[in-house]
């Protein structure tokens, strides 16, 4: 075959091989020590309607007799019969999974043989160094790989035996040529892709001439352990195909179990990993969740909710080729083969706490291959957010957006997704119903500046995307009556006006950016007092409490957003009694306080706010100007300004820290 190049392509891994160009799939799934037909039936019952694009086999072909998992990477043949199955069943596992939608690869072992001498499950016997189509001169020279080699001798590596396996010459034509029939023919079989194990230990120009012999173009990615220290480089062999990046696997873990999630803004290359468009990523596999294959501090199914968690990160981040791992329990013997019943019984499933963990099935995991899918067009991360710990929000483009909370206290905050407007299902929880009129899980609310306010209980995450919106649903703004009062002495000819919403600076912090988008720094208002003569004309097309000044549509006169003068008690030697529900400025029920008390009374949008809060500072016109920095106590940020809680009447001094908060009685 012709050797394929990997590329990202709007977001999207492509493999692109001549004269075609294939979309690569987005996520598969590694069913470790499964048989044929339970595949089968997953493939029918599970993996298709749920979208996974692609199922990792164990090797199918003949291996050694016995009842560990890695007897099956001691091959004594190229006949397709396995614990797996035979070639029937091999085939027609093949064939359903394929009719719905579901790709097979297949872990192909061509680096080596089985060790010593014996017997395979189809019956064909062995010695050393002999097979039934192999003879001594096709092995290298018997020679151990020392731990050593693995950070100075890339010749041991490649040309010496890894765990006293008979190591093949792949240099030998002959050997190229019987590796390359059997590649060929699982291709004519209609497998996909090949995972070619142990592909360190072989030169990587020898994998190159094997995979020119094989036919059409099958997804290649290629087990190359490389922490970064390796005497034998994983970018060596990215001209073949997609490489294993195992730093994913142990960095993630290292996170997810002892550091911040806050860390992971700029997860990938940046942290010494391969280009995104090389890479294989998972979270476990099944040689370092046993400890082997370069180990590291990796999450594995006993870590319980942890391990969802990392696995909705990994498939929720823009970076590699995702694989999920579902596996079984071995109860600490890493030398155990998969349980001895099969997953599919009688129209049940045996995914149990000790046998079979079907971590593929879990909600949050599915759930997220559901959001990889449906985000695939963005390969970007934007609108981070982060508490400085392990509570995390991100968002893909306008494609979806994730929140991840690793803390055992609720994730509150208000943010912003990227997305339009409206009710979203959270597919980490439920699914939208086909009509998508319903959602069986959590539904949750964007507003129309594309902010959500976050409620996200301990150990847990959502994730919404723009294809689990909600079709019948319009989000109303959040209206909610709203006053500032703000005590300042004041003389003839002066006027006081606000400015306000969500500090700048501060909104970076929470994925929003003010300074492209002003609206998400605003907040929607409506004045309630429009009785004023002399205000009324500055509250005309006054219709945010923002940090802009006038707006276009006000009076050039304003200053920001107009408050009008108030009194608790008129004085009868001031004349006539002027109030504001009659004039628009005086006495009114809400200033108990006393005189001088400037009076911004407005129905809000809530929905922007800051859990409820917003900031605010005065200016006097034709006076002082704007009061000094604040530092109000019990504020819920820092910030210079003000804090007024949404939805209540909130009482301050010019110049001054004290604060009230009252509710209000409509």
């Amino acid at each position: 075959m012709k050797t394929s190049t990997i590329s990202t392509v709007t977001g999207s891994l492509m493999l692109l091989a001549s004269p075609l160009t294939y979309a690569a799939p987005t996520t598969f799934v590694h069913l470790f020590e499964w048989n044929w037909q339970d595949i089968a039936n997953e493939c029918e019952t599970f993996l298709g309607p749920k979208g996974y694009a692609a199922v990792q086999v164990s090797p199918p072909n003949e291996h050694i007799v016995g009842s560990q998992w890695w007897t099956r990477y001691q091959p004594v043949s190229y006949q397709i019969q396995s614990r797996g199955g035979d070639r029937a069943a091999f085939a027609n596992m093949v064939n359903r999974c394929q009719a719905v939608g579901v790709d097979i690869y297949v872990d192909a072992v061509i680096n080596h043989m089985a060790a010593g001498s014996g017997v395979g499950v189809a019956g064909n016997s062995f010695t050393t160094k002999q097979f039934p189509i192999y003879s001594p001169q096709d092995f290298h020279e018997t020679c151990a790989i020392n731990s050593e080699d693995y950070g100075n001798n890339p010749w041991r590596v490649q040309h010496c035996e890894l765990v006293g396996l008979a190591d093949l010459n792949t240099a030998s034509n002959y050997v190229q040529d019987t590796l390359a029939r059997f590649l060929n023919d699982l291709v004519s079989l209609g497998v996909k892709g090949m995972r070619l194990d142990a592909s360190k230990h072989m030169p990587s120009g020898d994998i190159a001439s094997i995979l020119a012999k094989v036919n059409g173009s099958p997804l290649i990615f290629q087990e190359v352990i490389d922490q970064g220290s390796e005497a034998v480089s994983a970018s060596e062999y990215f001209n073949n195909g997609l490489v294993t990046e195992f730093k994913y696997s142990t960095e993630l873990g290292r996170t997810f179990k002892a550091g911040k999630l806050a860390w992971l803004s700029q997860f990938g290359e940046a942290w010494g990993m391969m280009p995104s468009y090389n890479a294989v990523v998972f979270v476990d596999n099944h040689d370092n969740q046993r400890g082997h294959g370069g180990a590291g501090n990796v999450v594995t199914f006993a870590d319980g909710k942890l391990y969802e968690l990392a696995n909705v990160f990994m498939l929720a981040y823009p970076y590699g080729y995702p694989k999920v791992m579902s596996s079984y329990n071995f109860h600490h013997d890493t030398d155990a083969g998969g349980p001895t019943q099969s997953v599919h019984q009688n129209g049940l499933i045996n995914c149990t706490a000790d046998g079979w963990q079907c971590e593929h099935r879990k909600d949050m995991i599915a759930g997220a291959v559901d959001f990889r899918n449906n985000t695939s067009a963005a390969w970007q991360v934007n609108h981070w957010w982060d508490n400085g710990n392990n509570q995390i929000a991100f968002a893909r483009g306008a494609e979806g957006f994730v929140a991840i909370n690793r803390e055992s206290s609720p994730m509150q905050a208000s943010v912003q997704t990227g997305l339009a407007a409206g009710q979203y299902c959270d597919v980490l929880s439920g699914r939208l119903s086909s009509d998508k009129q319903q959602c069986s899980g959590e539904v949750i609310t964007v507003s129309n500046e594309g902010l959500t306010a976050l409620n996200v209980s301990g150990m847990n995450a959502i994730a919404i995307h723009k294809n689990s919106r909600l079709a019948t649903t319009v989000v109303e703004p959040n209206w909610q009556r709203t006053a500032v009062l703000i005590k300042a002495q004041t003389q003839s000819g002066q006027d006081m006006f606000i400015r306000g919403g969500i500090d700048h600076q501060f909104a970076a912090t929470i994925g929003r950016d003010c300074h492209t988008n002003p609206a998400d720094c605003s907040l929607p208002i409506r004045h309630n007092n429009l009785l004023n003569p002399t205000t009324a004309p500055w509250k005309q097309g006054d219709t945010l409490l923002d940090w802009q000044g006038a707006q276009t549509s006000q009076s050039s006169q304003a200053q920001g957003s107009p408050l009008d003068w108030t009194t608790n008690l008129w004085p009868t030697s001031w004349g006539s009694k002027k109030t504001v529900s009659e004039h628009g400025y005086g006495e009114t029920s809400l200033n108990t306080f006393g005189q001088h008390y400037w009076l911004f009374d407005v129905q809000m949008d809530c929905s922007n706010t800051v859990n409820g809060w917003f900031e605010l500072k005065a200016f006097v016109k034709n006076g002082q100007g704007w009061e000094g920095d604040i530092t109000q106590a019990n504020a819920p940020y820092t910030s210079n300004n003000h804090f007024a809680e949404c939805g209540k009447l909130n009482v301050f001094e010019f110049d001054a820290h004290q604060s009230q908060h009252i509710a209000l009685s409509l």
